[in-house]
């Protein structure tokens, strides 16, 4: 028995503790074994243990000398992929805070000890709440099965009134719904389906489904034959439920850098004059990207079409009326007559 784990234990070993910086020698994979699991073994024993590992399939990679060296040379991810995916747990809004700390833990597990010093990321998203509905990843689990299956679900979904409390909505009756697909916008999940509530084609935010939804026995309500789930992202999730166009804008040369991290580095430009340029861009019509002009204060002006420059205009009226600040010509935010301070 000692002899056939000693292999796994043998993999186990090079994988947390060897690497290209670190390999190990057969002195040092002997010592392991018996201090940490108390299994005996010599050169010869390593020696062809690794030959087995390495004709499994495990890319161990040998450094010929008078006592050879080992390390794990490939691995499922790379460092760089590594911290790429901490990057997207730590800054998602849709998982929660424990989650994340679980998450990032099992990701360092794909790098040895030494690497995990390289895996303390330093991220500091702003503007990502994370959610506090531990059972989010059961409810998609469950939500996708029911997909799957081409089978109903029942679930309870809340809301919070005005003393951030949560209130269950549909009179804390449950919803029966007919899911056709799960959608990803503005760092939330959507399932997409048919509500016997609504009498039509609808969606839920995931994270306000109370607790892993029930599948049913009944199959789902079939989707319309012109039911396109691309389309139906598109018209209804974009933000505010806003037009989107093809807007011109006016930008300062000091800018460019901000437009290609916005719209990519195969955004249309042109040059305007000798300090400023146009950027040919599609966007939706929306406070949200209003305030973006805004903030450039000034280096960024909307030049057509006119339904976009009229609604700069009504959105600058709207903050006028609810901050009582004046907006310059120039896109600066400035006290409003009699007022002492901006808020």
């Amino acid at each position: 028995m000692e002899t056939k784990a000693r292999v796994l234990y043998l993999l186990r070993i090079l994988e947390q503790y060897s690497d290209e910086d670190h390999p190990l020698s057969t002195t040092e994979l002997i010592k392991i074994l018996l201090d940490q699991y108390g299994i005996s073994s010599h050169r010869t024993t390593i020696k062809a243990d690794i030959e087995v590992l390495q004709a499994y399939g495990v890319d161990i990679d040998v450094i010929n000398s008078t006592q050879n060296k080992y390390y794990i040379a490939g691995r499922t991810f790379e460092l760089p992929e590594l911290k790429l995916l901490i990057d997207a747990v730590e800054s998602s809004k849709f998982i929660t805070e424990k989650k994340s700390e679980a998450l990032v833990a099992k990701l360092t597990s794909f790098a040895s000890k030494h690497q995990a010093e390289q895996l303390k990321r330093n991220l500091c998203p702003t503007d990502r709440i994370k959610p506090d509905n531990e059972m989010i990843y059961y409810i998609v689990d469950t939500i996708n099965e029911a997909i799957n299956n081409g089978k109903k679900i029942s679930f309870l979904y809340f809301e919070y009134n005005v003393k951030k409390e949560k209130k269950l909505k549909n009179a804390g009756n449950p919803y029966v719904f007919s899911p056709y697909a799960l959608i990803w916008s503005g760092d939330f999940y959507y399932v997409v389906g048919y509500s016997e509530k609504h009498n039509g084609i609808g969606g839920f935010r995931v994270d306000r489904i109370t607790k892993s939804p029930t599948i049913l026995e009944d199959d789902i309500i079939p989707k319309p034959a012109d039911f396109n789930i691309a389309d139906y992202a598109k018209s209804v999730f974009q933000m505010y439920g806003c037009e989107e166009c093809e807007v011109t804008l006016r930008c300062d040369n000091s800018i460019m850098k901000y437009i290609i991290e916005r719209f990519g580095e195969d955004v249309i430009t042109a040059a305007y004059d000798m300090t400023s340029f146009r950027a040919f861009v599609n966007v939706e019509l929306s406070p949200t990207f209003y305030g973006w002009v805004f903030g450039f204060g000034g280096k960024v002006q909307i030049l057509s079409p006119a339904k976009a420059n009229a609604g700069l205009q009504h959105h600058r009226a709207a903050l006028q009326r609810a901050f009582r600040y004046t907006f310059r010509t120039d896109g600066r935010r400035g006290c409003g007559g009699g007022q002492r301070s901006c808020l």
